[in-house]
Protein backbone atom coordinates (compact mmCIF):
# COMPACT_ATOMS: atom_id res chain seq x y z
CA UNK A 1 0.00 0.00 0.00
CA UNK A 2 2.73 2.51 0.75
CA UNK A 3 4.72 1.25 -2.17
CA UNK A 4 1.43 1.92 -4.33
CA UNK A 5 1.38 5.57 -2.70
CA UNK A 6 4.80 6.43 -3.30
CA UNK A 7 4.77 5.47 -7.20
CA UNK A 8 0.85 8.07 -7.66
CA UNK A 9 3.50 10.63 -5.93
CA UNK A 10 5.99 10.07 -8.29
CA UNK A 11 3.69 10.35 -11.36
CA UNK A 12 2.01 13.74 -9.71
CA UNK A 13 5.10 15.14 -9.70
CA UNK A 14 6.55 14.31 -13.29
CA UNK A 15 3.05 15.49 -14.32
CA UNK A 16 3.62 18.61 -12.23
CA UNK A 17 7.06 19.31 -13.52
CA UNK A 18 5.41 18.90 -17.30
CA UNK A 19 2.76 21.38 -16.89
CA UNK A 20 5.35 23.78 -15.28
CA UNK A 21 7.54 23.18 -18.68
CA UNK A 22 4.48 23.79 -20.93
CA UNK A 23 3.40 26.99 -18.94
CA UNK A 24 6.92 28.17 -19.05
CA UNK A 25 7.18 28.03 -22.76
CA UNK A 26 3.75 29.26 -23.35
CA UNK A 27 5.19 32.24 -21.51
CA UNK A 28 8.53 32.61 -22.90
CA UNK A 29 6.60 32.06 -26.40
CA UNK A 30 4.12 34.97 -24.76
CA UNK A 31 7.33 37.38 -24.08
CA UNK A 32 8.70 36.39 -27.33
CA UNK A 33 10.09 39.69 -29.74
CA UNK A 34 8.05 39.83 -33.02
CA UNK A 35 9.58 38.92 -35.51
CA UNK A 36 10.90 42.27 -38.35
CA UNK A 37 10.05 42.02 -42.20
CA UNK A 38 10.48 44.33 -44.78
CA UNK A 39 7.32 44.53 -47.26
CA UNK A 40 6.36 45.32 -50.58
CA UNK A 41 3.40 46.29 -52.81
CA UNK A 42 1.63 44.34 -55.42
CA UNK A 43 1.75 46.51 -58.09
CA UNK A 44 0.19 46.09 -61.48
CA UNK A 45 2.01 47.16 -64.23
CA UNK A 46 2.66 46.03 -67.78
CA UNK A 47 5.49 43.25 -67.81
CA UNK A 48 6.60 42.04 -71.58
CA UNK A 49 7.41 38.94 -71.79
CA UNK A 50 11.16 38.91 -73.22
CA UNK A 51 14.12 36.39 -74.36
CA UNK A 52 17.53 37.07 -74.67
CA UNK A 53 19.43 36.01 -77.94
CA UNK A 54 23.10 36.82 -78.98
CA UNK A 55 23.73 38.99 -81.46
CA UNK A 56 26.92 40.40 -83.37
CA UNK A 57 28.16 43.88 -83.98
CA UNK A 58 28.79 44.85 -87.27
CA UNK A 59 29.72 47.63 -88.87
CA UNK A 60 27.50 48.82 -91.38
CA UNK A 61 30.30 49.54 -94.07
CA UNK A 62 33.20 47.12 -94.30
CA UNK A 63 34.72 47.20 -98.21
CA UNK A 64 37.95 46.46 -99.98
CA UNK A 65 39.63 49.37 -101.29
CA UNK A 66 40.51 48.38 -104.67
CA UNK A 67 43.64 50.30 -107.57
CA UNK A 68 41.70 52.87 -109.42
CA UNK A 69 44.78 52.43 -112.28
CA UNK A 70 47.42 49.61 -113.66
CA UNK A 71 50.78 50.77 -112.18
CA UNK A 72 53.15 50.17 -109.23
CA UNK A 73 51.74 51.43 -105.01
CA UNK A 74 54.44 54.31 -104.35
CA UNK A 75 52.62 54.70 -101.08
CA UNK A 76 49.84 52.49 -98.95
CA UNK A 77 47.91 52.98 -95.56
CA UNK A 78 49.09 50.24 -92.94
CA UNK A 79 46.42 47.97 -90.67
CA UNK A 80 45.21 49.95 -87.85
CA UNK A 81 45.64 53.52 -89.20
CA UNK A 82 42.76 55.62 -88.55
CA UNK A 83 41.81 58.19 -91.68
CA UNK A 84 39.32 60.62 -91.76
CA UNK A 85 36.82 61.50 -95.03
CA UNK A 86 38.68 62.46 -97.58
CA UNK A 87 42.45 61.93 -96.57
CA UNK A 88 45.03 59.37 -98.91
CA UNK A 89 44.91 55.79 -98.54
CA UNK A 90 46.81 54.90 -101.59
CA UNK A 91 49.13 56.75 -104.00
CA UNK A 92 50.00 55.32 -107.16
CA UNK A 93 52.96 55.92 -109.25
CA UNK A 94 51.82 58.53 -111.74
CA UNK A 95 54.66 59.07 -114.15
CA UNK A 96 53.46 57.01 -117.03
CA UNK A 97 49.90 58.67 -116.72
CA UNK A 98 51.98 62.13 -116.49
CA UNK A 99 53.54 61.26 -119.86
CA UNK A 100 50.53 60.17 -121.73
CA UNK A 101 48.70 63.61 -120.27
CA UNK A 102 51.17 65.28 -121.72
CA UNK A 103 51.24 63.63 -124.85
CA UNK A 104 47.43 64.03 -124.91
CA UNK A 105 47.93 67.56 -125.18
CA UNK A 106 50.65 67.44 -127.80
CA UNK A 107 48.13 65.60 -130.06
CA UNK A 108 44.95 68.39 -129.18
CA UNK A 109 47.25 71.22 -130.05
CA UNK A 110 48.26 69.32 -133.53
CA UNK A 111 44.44 68.59 -133.94
CA UNK A 112 43.91 72.59 -132.88
CA UNK A 113 46.33 73.67 -136.01
CA UNK A 114 44.83 71.51 -138.47
CA UNK A 115 41.26 72.73 -137.77
CA UNK A 116 42.44 76.40 -138.20
CA UNK A 117 44.18 75.33 -141.48
CA UNK A 118 41.09 73.30 -143.06
CA UNK A 119 38.25 76.13 -141.69
CA UNK A 120 41.12 78.52 -143.23
CA UNK A 121 40.94 76.75 -145.98
CA UNK A 122 37.02 76.21 -146.34
CA UNK A 123 36.77 79.88 -146.45
CA UNK A 124 38.78 79.97 -149.00
CA UNK A 125 37.00 77.85 -151.57
CA UNK A 126 33.85 79.74 -150.49
CA UNK A 127 34.94 82.82 -151.64
CA UNK A 128 36.30 81.44 -155.06
CA UNK A 129 33.24 79.19 -155.61
CA UNK A 130 31.32 82.80 -155.60
CA UNK A 131 33.46 83.59 -158.43
CA UNK A 132 33.14 80.30 -159.83
CA UNK A 133 36.84 80.32 -159.61
CA UNK A 134 36.32 76.54 -157.81
CA UNK A 135 33.98 73.37 -157.79
CA UNK A 136 31.50 72.44 -155.77
CA UNK A 137 33.21 69.28 -154.96
CA UNK A 138 36.66 70.90 -153.86
CA UNK A 139 34.47 72.76 -151.35
CA UNK A 140 32.35 69.82 -150.29
CA UNK A 141 35.76 67.88 -149.99
CA UNK A 142 37.54 70.88 -147.83
CA UNK A 143 34.10 70.77 -145.90
CA UNK A 144 34.40 67.55 -144.56
CA UNK A 145 37.96 67.23 -144.31
CA UNK A 146 37.15 70.00 -141.73
CA UNK A 147 34.12 68.48 -140.11
CA UNK A 148 36.55 65.00 -139.50
CA UNK A 149 39.05 67.56 -138.06
CA UNK A 150 36.75 69.15 -135.35
CA UNK A 151 35.87 65.12 -134.40
CA UNK A 152 39.17 64.48 -134.23
CA UNK A 153 39.92 67.20 -132.34
CA UNK A 154 36.84 65.99 -129.75
CA UNK A 155 38.33 62.34 -129.41
CA UNK A 156 41.30 64.27 -127.81
CA UNK A 157 39.40 65.93 -125.81
CA UNK A 158 37.97 62.88 -124.37
CA UNK A 159 40.94 61.00 -124.44
CA UNK A 160 42.48 63.99 -122.50
CA UNK A 161 39.88 63.51 -120.03
CA UNK A 162 40.12 60.43 -119.36
CA UNK A 163 43.61 60.56 -118.71
CA UNK A 164 43.13 63.21 -116.12
CA UNK A 165 40.35 60.86 -114.79
CA UNK A 166 42.97 58.36 -114.25
CA UNK A 167 45.36 60.55 -112.90
CA UNK A 168 42.68 61.40 -110.04
CA UNK A 169 41.94 57.47 -109.67
CA UNK A 170 46.01 57.01 -109.05
CA UNK A 171 45.24 58.51 -105.79
CA UNK A 172 42.64 56.64 -103.39
CA UNK A 173 41.24 59.14 -100.95
CA UNK A 174 39.04 57.59 -97.98
CA UNK A 175 34.64 57.31 -98.82
CA UNK A 176 34.54 57.56 -94.90
CA UNK A 177 36.04 57.97 -91.56
CA UNK A 178 37.28 54.50 -90.60
CA UNK A 179 40.05 52.61 -89.98
CA UNK A 180 42.38 50.05 -91.93
CA UNK A 181 41.71 46.24 -91.38
CA UNK A 182 43.99 44.77 -93.50
CA UNK A 183 46.94 45.64 -96.07
CA UNK A 184 46.85 42.42 -98.97
CA UNK A 185 49.70 44.64 -101.26
CA UNK A 186 53.01 46.45 -100.31
CA UNK A 187 54.46 49.47 -101.45
CA UNK A 188 56.08 48.81 -104.93
CA UNK A 189 53.99 46.36 -105.82
CA UNK A 190 52.89 46.54 -109.91
CA UNK A 191 49.19 45.92 -109.33
CA UNK A 192 45.82 45.46 -111.79
CA UNK A 193 43.21 48.18 -112.02
CA UNK A 194 40.47 46.22 -109.67
CA UNK A 195 42.70 44.31 -107.41
CA UNK A 196 42.54 44.87 -103.93
CA UNK A 197 44.77 46.23 -101.91
CA UNK A 198 42.91 47.23 -98.42
CA UNK A 199 39.89 46.25 -96.30
CA UNK A 200 38.73 49.55 -95.13
CA UNK A 201 35.88 49.67 -92.15
CA UNK A 202 33.67 51.91 -91.35
CA UNK A 203 33.98 52.95 -87.09
CA UNK A 204 30.48 55.22 -86.88
CA UNK A 205 27.89 53.42 -88.48
CA UNK A 206 27.56 50.52 -85.98
CA UNK A 207 24.73 47.73 -85.93
CA UNK A 208 23.81 44.74 -84.35
CA UNK A 209 22.59 41.64 -86.24
CA UNK A 210 20.92 38.82 -84.38
CA UNK A 211 19.06 35.64 -85.71
CA UNK A 212 15.65 35.28 -83.57
CA UNK A 213 13.15 32.63 -84.56
CA UNK A 214 10.54 33.76 -86.88
CA UNK A 215 7.30 32.93 -84.46
CA UNK A 216 8.86 36.35 -82.60
CA UNK A 217 8.48 38.06 -85.69
CA UNK A 218 5.10 39.53 -85.00
CA UNK A 219 6.28 41.19 -82.21
CA UNK A 220 8.80 42.93 -84.01
CA UNK A 221 8.69 46.53 -85.39
CA UNK A 222 11.10 48.55 -87.79
CA UNK A 223 11.78 51.65 -84.87
CA UNK A 224 11.29 49.83 -81.57
CA UNK A 225 13.91 50.35 -78.99
CA UNK A 226 15.54 47.15 -77.73
CA UNK A 227 18.09 46.23 -74.82
CA UNK A 228 21.46 45.54 -76.03
CA UNK A 229 24.07 44.70 -73.18
CA UNK A 230 27.48 43.28 -73.33
CA UNK A 231 30.33 43.59 -70.81
CA UNK A 232 28.31 45.17 -67.81
CA UNK A 233 27.48 47.78 -70.33
CA UNK A 234 23.97 48.26 -71.66
CA UNK A 235 21.85 50.62 -74.31
CA UNK A 236 18.51 50.74 -75.74
CA UNK A 237 18.90 51.18 -79.62
CA UNK A 238 15.87 51.20 -82.30
CA UNK A 239 15.47 48.05 -84.98
CA UNK A 240 17.12 49.59 -88.33
CA UNK A 241 15.77 46.67 -90.60
CA UNK A 242 13.91 43.13 -90.27
CA UNK A 243 14.75 41.10 -93.07
CA UNK A 244 11.84 38.52 -93.28
CA UNK A 245 13.33 35.57 -94.88
CA UNK A 246 12.90 32.87 -92.92
CA UNK A 247 16.24 30.19 -92.67
CA UNK A 248 15.02 27.19 -94.02
CA UNK A 249 16.84 25.26 -91.32
CA UNK A 250 17.24 27.31 -88.78
CA UNK A 251 13.93 29.23 -88.88
CA UNK A 252 15.65 32.07 -88.00
CA UNK A 253 14.88 36.05 -89.53
CA UNK A 254 18.04 38.70 -89.14
CA UNK A 255 16.94 41.72 -87.10
CA UNK A 256 19.88 44.33 -87.18
CA UNK A 257 19.61 47.05 -84.98
CA UNK A 258 21.36 50.65 -85.29
CA UNK A 259 23.46 52.13 -82.42
CA UNK A 260 23.50 55.78 -82.21
CA UNK A 261 26.75 57.22 -82.98
CA UNK A 262 27.37 58.66 -79.67
CA UNK A 263 27.69 54.91 -78.48
CA UNK A 264 29.47 53.82 -80.87
CA UNK A 265 32.89 53.59 -78.83
CA UNK A 266 31.02 51.36 -76.27
CA UNK A 267 31.38 48.34 -78.57
CA UNK A 268 33.68 47.51 -81.47
CA UNK A 269 32.76 45.44 -84.59
CA UNK A 270 32.70 41.99 -84.59
CA UNK A 271 31.88 41.48 -80.91
CA UNK A 272 29.15 39.72 -79.57
CA UNK A 273 26.14 41.30 -77.72
CA UNK A 274 22.98 40.05 -75.88
CA UNK A 275 20.19 41.33 -77.07
CA UNK A 276 16.37 41.00 -75.61
CA UNK A 277 13.38 40.29 -77.75
CA UNK A 278 9.94 40.58 -76.91
CA UNK A 279 8.13 37.30 -77.16
CA UNK A 280 4.44 37.85 -76.59
CA UNK A 281 2.06 40.63 -76.52
CA UNK A 282 2.64 42.89 -73.52
CA UNK A 283 0.03 42.48 -70.80
CA UNK A 284 -1.37 44.39 -67.35
CA UNK A 285 -0.53 41.78 -64.53
CA UNK A 286 -0.09 41.59 -60.37
CA UNK A 287 3.48 42.11 -60.00
CA UNK A 288 5.44 41.40 -56.51
CA UNK A 289 9.53 42.01 -56.00
CA UNK A 290 11.18 38.77 -56.95
CA UNK A 291 12.91 38.38 -53.11
CA UNK A 292 8.86 38.01 -52.25
CA UNK A 293 8.97 34.42 -53.43
CA UNK A 294 9.63 31.47 -51.23
CA UNK A 295 10.46 28.51 -53.22
CA UNK A 296 9.19 25.36 -51.79
CA UNK A 297 9.02 21.52 -52.99
CA UNK A 298 5.34 21.58 -53.12
CA UNK A 299 5.26 25.39 -54.91
CA UNK A 300 5.97 28.81 -54.71
CA UNK A 301 4.30 31.02 -52.30
CA UNK A 302 3.89 34.93 -50.54
CA UNK A 303 3.57 35.76 -47.61
CA UNK A 304 0.93 38.39 -47.24
CA UNK A 305 0.88 41.06 -44.51
CA UNK A 306 -2.59 41.96 -42.82
CA UNK A 307 -3.33 45.65 -41.54
CA UNK A 308 -2.96 44.04 -37.89
CA UNK A 309 0.30 43.26 -38.79
CA UNK A 310 -0.30 39.34 -38.72
CA UNK A 311 0.64 37.39 -41.61
CA UNK A 312 -0.68 34.76 -43.94
CA UNK A 313 1.33 32.35 -46.73
CA UNK A 314 -0.69 31.62 -50.26
CA UNK A 315 0.60 29.24 -53.01
CA UNK A 316 1.18 31.73 -55.99
CA UNK A 317 2.08 30.96 -59.75
CA UNK A 318 4.81 32.52 -61.40
CA UNK A 319 4.56 34.68 -64.85
CA UNK A 320 6.80 36.65 -66.77
CA UNK A 321 8.91 39.21 -65.20
CA UNK A 322 12.28 41.79 -65.49
CA UNK A 323 15.39 41.14 -63.62
CA UNK A 324 13.42 43.12 -60.24
CA UNK A 325 9.43 42.32 -60.40
CA UNK A 326 7.74 39.24 -61.80
CA UNK A 327 4.23 38.75 -62.20
CA UNK A 328 1.96 36.48 -60.32
CA UNK A 329 -1.81 34.27 -60.18
CA UNK A 330 -3.08 34.17 -56.99
CA UNK A 331 -5.08 35.13 -53.54
CA UNK A 332 -3.89 38.62 -54.14
CA UNK A 333 -4.64 42.13 -55.07
CA UNK A 334 -3.38 45.40 -56.21
CA UNK A 335 -2.00 47.30 -53.04
CA UNK A 336 -1.60 44.45 -50.78
CA UNK A 337 1.46 43.98 -48.37
CA UNK A 338 3.56 41.62 -49.65
CA UNK A 339 7.41 40.60 -47.34
CA UNK A 340 10.01 40.34 -48.88
CA UNK A 341 12.29 40.37 -45.96
CA UNK A 342 12.01 38.03 -43.33
CA UNK A 343 9.09 36.13 -44.10
CA UNK A 344 10.99 32.25 -44.56
CA UNK A 345 10.75 30.90 -40.97
CA UNK A 346 7.27 32.71 -40.29
CA UNK A 347 4.14 30.51 -39.67
CA UNK A 348 0.38 31.88 -40.71
CA UNK A 349 -0.82 34.28 -38.02
CA UNK A 350 2.26 35.20 -36.33
CA UNK A 351 2.28 38.98 -35.62
CA UNK A 352 5.60 41.10 -37.11
CA UNK A 353 6.96 44.36 -36.77
CA UNK A 354 7.18 46.18 -40.38
CA UNK A 355 10.79 47.58 -40.78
Amino acid sequence: MMKTNKISMNRFLALGLLIGSVLSQISYAAEAPKKPVKIDKVTEMVLPATSVFMGTVESRTHIPITAGVNGRIDKIAQPGDFVQLGDTLIEMDTLPLQLRLAEQKAQIKRAEINMRYLKNEVSRLEQLKKTNATSQFQLDQQRSQYELAMSDHEIAQLKLKQIEDQLARATVKAPFQGVVTERLMRAGSDVNRSDTLLRFLDTTNLEAHVYVPVKYLAFLRRGNELTLSADDQSIQAKINAIIPSADSRSQTVEVRILIPEELNHVWAAGQLVKVTIPVQETKLSLTVHRDALILRKNGVYVVKVSEDNTIKRFPVIVGAGTPERVSIEGEVSAGDAIAVRGAERLIDGEEVIIQ
